[in-house]
């Protein structure tokens, strides 16, 4: 009997499995805690430069005259100049010349304030969201393999003690370079966390249940994505921020006598009495019986017969055998190609937008804390929008529609005058909005348009692709230095071009999806090249 025979029998969604899923889900929000307080740990923070006047105290404040007579105007800027002093050494001609150290407004410390991340340092201010991000992406490559491997449980447990022990020496850390190594280990921690946690709740969910699981999940990210902004609108020491988003993965230690392994994972690898015991005591907190038979019949996939060896040929020759699939086939065959590049710079294209709009909200004026708690807020309509149409209205609709209408929406906000703080904002946030609805379609669109022998390593691909994205994304809100409206451009301009491209893709709702190279490869034609049709690998892998 299947597994997913079982998860019926026991109830898709039941008791025990809403138990585990809703602790499971929980570490989704320290992740997002992570991963997003970036933008105040990192913060950027008002200063100037020190005067040769200035004592070791200095305040940050000047009266006018002494700003006047000190410090050049940016013109670009509208303000007295950050970066540059005029030389005290020079009275007549005064010429201006760097800045070598700098006075900071004291309310609010961040990493910035304490290593002089300013001027011709700005560019190390986001590296370190890159290095989070790229860590992120070899995070998801080690701990995929190792959970594939080792088991969900030890994996998740081991990066949440990772996670909370480098979380806290981040806190700590003396210098600059070390505060990234520890992000980008941070970053991939979160992987090993979230991604690992996800997969062993949806693996207790029954079928007819995952969609909601899957997409009610990352309202717990969302969750800690708006904490990030209470925690740092009430904590202004970036190092006790650091440390009081890292405090609360400590509670998830208590798991270890709560949470059990997977018992699909457990029958993949021949340990099904184990397996058993996992769903018995699923059933007795449901409150339903197993039939005997059923958990009898609960055995591992059997290794596939070794064939006989094939016949030769009249000329003596055997017979080729098939070729197994590999994902180079998806470069092979220009159907397949088309097809594959196309989801993969939609991937690129929604992390880049997600992330660089949500980073970019210190850009964008007003509260900064506002700003980013409604940023996050806007999700929580945006996952609704997609339990109530994705099996309704089809994948391709949605996420062409979402790109295309918030793509219109971001380019429109740079034609709003600077001075109209407000629109920028609601402009902006409908638009974060539609990409979040995207961003949620386009991993769903991805599972059904590749075939079953290269599903997993596709996904893995377009995954690969994404946090590219999100590498690059911090650089492009650099551009903000040069026209304030300048990511939002860069963002939409990139997601108009990924909503277009994506039309072209077929629609999967309620289609048979395929399952070898050839099934692939027509899928959404009318019909093969019979010439090729032989060529194309069918063994399953």
């Amino acid at each position: 009997m299947a597994y997913d025979d079982v998860l019926t029998h026991l109830g898709d969604f039941g008791r025990y499995q809403r138990r585990i899923y809703l602790l499971l889900c929980l570490p989704a929000v320290t992740c997002a805690l992570h991963k997003m307080s970036g933008v105040f740990l990192q913060g950027r923070v008002d200063h100037r430069c020190r005067l040769p006047a200035d004592g070791a105290n200095a305040t940050f404040a000047l009266p006018d005259e002494v700003l006047n007579a000190s410090l050049p105007w940016d013109e670009a800027a509208g303000r007295w100049s950050s970066c540059l002093r005029r030389d005290a050494a020079d009275p007549a001609g005064r010429p201006a010349v760097p800045c070598r150290s700098w006075v900071y407004d004291p309310h609010r410390t961040t990493a910035v304030s304490e290593w002089d991340l300013v001027c011709e340092h700005d560019w190390l201010r986001p590296t370190a969201d890159a290095c989070v991000m790229t860590g992120v992406l070899v995070g998801a490559l080690l701990f995929g393999a190792l959970s594939d491997r080792f088991g969900r449980r030890p994996v998740f447990f081991g990066s949440l003690v990772l996670q909370v022990a480098v979380g806290l020496l981040a806190a700590l850390a003396p210098y600059y370079v070390l505060f990234l190594v520890l992000r980008f280990v941070i970053g991939m921690t979160t992987s090993g966390v979230f991604l690992v946690a996800y997969v062993l709740a949806m693996e207790m969910v029954g079928p007819s249940k995952r969609l909601v699981a899957g997409v009610s999940c990352q309202l717990f990210f969302t969750a800690g994505y708006m904490l990030s902004a209470v925690f740092a609108k009430y904590i202004t020491d970036w190092r006790l921020l650091q440390a009081a988003m890292t405090a609360p993965g400590l509670l998830f230690l208590l798991y270890w006598w709560f949470v059990p392994e997977s018992a699909r994972w457990l029958l993949t690898k021949g340990r099904v009495e184990e397996a058993r015991a996992v769903l018995r005591r699923a059933a007795r907190v449901n409150g339903v019986a197993l039939p005997s038979d059923a958990l009898a019949a609960l055995l591992p996939p059997a290794p596939p017969a070794s064939p006989a060896p094939p016949a030769a040929d009249k000329q003596g020759a055997a017979p080729a055998k098939p070729r197994d699939a590999s994902l180079l086939d998806i470069m092979r065959y220009p159907n397949l190609r088309r097809r594959s590049l196309n989801i993969f710079f939609n991937w690129f294209a929604n992390n880049l937008t997600y992330y660089g709009l949500s980073w970019n909200t210190a850009n964008l004026g007003g509260d900064i804390y506002l700003n980013f708690l409604i940023s996050g807020a806007v999700e929580i309509p945006a996952y609704i929008f997609l339990l109530l149409t994705l099996n309704r209205w089809g994948r391709k609709a949605i996420l062409c529609g979402s790109m295309i209408v918030g793509a219109v929406i971001l380019l429109i906000t740079t034609l709003v005058p600077q001075d109209m703080t407000w629109l920028t904002v609601t402009l902006v946030m409908v638009g974060k909005l539609a990409i979040t609805a995207s961003y949620g379609t386009v991993y769903v669109f991805t599972t059904e348009q590749f075939p079953t022998v290269i599903r997993n390593a596709a996904l893995g691909t377009s995954s690969m692709c994404a946090r590219v994205g999100g590498i690059i994304a911090p650089y492009i809100n650099l551009l903000g230095g040069v026209w304030p409206a300048m990511p939002t451009l860069v963002f939409g301009g990139m997601t108009l071009t990924a909503g277009l491209m994506a039309l072209l893709l077929p629609e999967t709702l309620n289609r048979t999806l395929p399952d070898t190279i050839a099934d692939g490869e027509s899928f959404g034609m009318k019909k093969i090249d019979p010439e090729n049709a032989d060529d194309l690998p069918v063994k399953k892998v």
